[in-house]
């Protein structure tokens, strides 16, 4: 397996690591997308070792850092801006290295699902938005782990738990920046034009699976493509751990997206 740290940007955080399976390719590209409450103490490690045994298993792994609230050009609009562009990148990757750009697919947990999810929508935009250029790109699917896909439940369970994620990420609340929270918030964005699987701990303390739970049904009555799997026992951090016992399941639904 080959191992490389590549910036697609200036700023210290707008950087990748590509892994390369054994043998010749093309390959297909599982993006990895990092949670952390997109805060900066949080990086690209909680989700190495997912990438690392995706890899191993004939994936192409893409894991993304991005500016995060906390350091310059983090929050609104830069972290948005730093995982599109992350995923623009592919492209200038695949004239060096052996990457199938056709079969290309996001897997995001918590905070990085939400991005993964929001991403997801971003295959159809046509011109250049607040948050920056389409993709130019064609996405396969999306996989989204305990993914925070409604922001402006977020904020709501922010207020009851005395935090401030939302805030922190979009710069305020709904009521003062309603545009943001319609152009970030994937519920908000829904339907989109990827296939989505969505996995969630029904003991997770974290992200309730009601964020899920709703989502899948919104996107379900607008007749998008959306499956929801439900974990029992399973909390917010297992679910990006290999020796977990649902790490299974989360792989195939991601080779399937790619049709490996």
């Amino acid at each position: 397996m080959q191992k490389l740290v590549i910036p697609y940007g200036e700023h210290p955080s707008q950087y990748g690591i590509l892994r390369l399976p054994e043998g010749t390719g093309p390959f297909p590209v599982a993006v990895m997308i990092h949670g952390g409450n997109w805060q900066m103490m949080y990086g690209l490690e909680c989700i190495e070792l997912a990438a690392q045994d995706l890899a191993k298993r004939g994936l192409a792994t893409w894991n993304i850092e991005y500016r995060r609230v906390g350091e310059r050009g983090g929050g609104w609009p830069g972290t948005f801006v730093d995982a599109a562009a992350a995923v623009r990148f592919l492209r200038p990757l695949a004239k060096k290295y052996p990457l199938d750009l056709k079969r290309v697919v996001l897997l995001g947990h918590s905070a990085g699902g939400q991005l993964a999810l929001w991403l997801s929508s971003r295959g159809r935009l046509a011109r250049p938005d607040a948050l920056g250029e389409p993709l130019g790109l064609e996405l396969l699917g999306c996989v989204g782990l305990a993914a925070v896909s409604d922001l402006r439940r977020l904020w709501e369970l922010d207020q009851e738990l005395e935090t401030s994620l939302a805030e922190d990420l979009l710069g305020g609340s709904p009521e003062a920046y309603p545009e943001r929270y319609q152009l970030a918030s994937p519920l908000e964005l829904l339907p989109m034009p990827v296939p989505q699987v969505l996995f969630h701990g029904e003991d997770d303390m974290d992200i309730p699976p009601d964020f899920s739970a709703a989502y899948c049904r919104k996107a379900a009555g607008l007749g998008m493509k959306a499956a929801l799997r439900l974990l029992p026992g399973m909390d917010h951090f297992l679910l990006v751990e290999p020796a977990g016992r649902s790490w299974e399941e989360i792989c195939q639904a991601v080779r399937q997206l790619t049709g490996a």
